[in-house]
């Protein structure tokens, strides 16, 4: 799933390497013969410009890497991917639990991670989560972050709603975890071994992630692309198969849109209508049970036996449906939310590709 995107955004990434894709002047020496033939965008509000592409076309990037920032794309067997993670891990989520601050005067949820490669449990709160989204999509314009359960506002700590959520950043960190960029980054190692115990450790650690100089324009420098025989790309190539993943991007995000709206409402039905239908049956059942009773005659008590077990036989039809939307389309639509999150996001790579 990596491969989609790596192969959309090669041909910019291609220029973190020294020069850009097709060109054969690096941004140092080549950048003013650049900067005369590449003119500023009007809109100072797009995603290329906001990314910090633009600058980096123009040849304004001007940080030094160092070895552990740099981000490797190799030729894999189906092309340009990024380099897989030397040291692979997990992380799981478990046990929220409600606690407190202030003396009892703030109430919040808390979740128990521990990931593999520590072994060592730490807690986090979403607002945790959140501040670790906005890192990783401010740090990487061209990776597609998977967006976070949404906020909400009421209800917070209700069961449904704390379980629900819990498995929704259960999803969120497996790809996290699985991604060969995301899973290496300093922000996100912080979030996962910082002691939560340690308020001082984790500032630091906080501050020193907030004043990354490796983004922006100079984030794309982090790129090392192949070099040597066969590493080069065809531009036209490139344009061919974004504008491809652009359209089947475009198409699954509306497929998805109407599976998501489709499923919600026949889950509703399950839960609601259908038990409702199947419960208005055993109530009729129900009622000629008690209407037999009223005949005292002995071979009347097992047909009475029978109808009240019919009776009996729907209403718990009616719990099976109201309670099967949670042994399949529950999980479906968990996952669903987290693809809908990368379709939102691919417009935006497309665009800094495009730039």
């Amino acid at each position: 799933r990596y491969r989609l995107s790596t192969r959309s955004e090669l041909s910019l990434g291609s220029r973190g390497g020294g020069h850009p894709a097709g060109h054969p002047h690096p941004p140092g020496g080549g950048g003013a013969k650049s900067s005369a033939t590449v003119s500023r965008n009007l809109n100072r509000f797009s995603t290329f410009v906001k990314s910090g592409g633009e600058a980096f076309v123009l040849g304004e990037a001007s940080g030094f890497v160092k070895d552990g920032d740099k981000l490797c794309v190799v030729l894999g067997p189906r092309g340009p991917e990024w380099q897989e993670n030397p040291y692979p891990f997990q992380c799981s989520i478990e046990d929220p639990t409600k606690q407190t601050k202030f003396k009892g005067m703030k109430s919040y949820i808390a979740y128990k991670l521990v990931p593999s490669h520590t072994g060592q449990q730490v807690h986090r709160r979403y607002k945790h989560f959140d501040w670790l989204y906005g890192r990783l999509a401010e740090k990487f314009p061209v990776i597609s972050v998977p967006h976070l359960p949404e906020k909400q506002a009421t209800g917070r700590f209700e069961e449904d709603f704390i379980s629900k959520r819990r498995k929704g950043l259960a999803w969120w960190m497996d790809h996290m975890c699985s991604h060969p960029v995301l899973a290496q980054c300093d922000a996100f190692q912080h979030f996962l071994t910082c002691p939560s115990t340690d308020e001082k450790a984790w500032k630091q650690g906080k501050r020193k992630a907030e004043k990354d100089e490796m983004v922006g324009a100079n984030f794309f420098l982090t790129i090392s692309v192949p070099t040597g025989p066969g590493a080069g790309l065809d531009l036209q190539e490139v344009e061919s198969q974004v504008d491809g993943f652009k359209a089947f991007t475009k198409k699954m995000d509306e497929s998805a849109l109407q599976l998501n709206h489709t499923a919600n409402e026949f889950a509703r039905k399950q839960v609601t209508g259908f038990k409702k239908e199947y419960q208005k049956v055993g109530h009729s059942f129900k009622c000629l049970s008690q209407a037999f009773e009223l005949d005292q005659q002995a071979f009347s008590s097992g047909l009475n036996q029978a109808i009240a077990f019919t009776a009996e036989a729907y209403d718990a039809i009616g719990d099976l449906f109201a309670d099967q939307p949670r042994q399949d389309l529950d999980p479906v639509m968990d996952l669903l939310a987290l693809y809908q999150g990368h379709l939102a996001n691919f417009p935006d790579i497309i665009h800094v590709q495009k730039g």
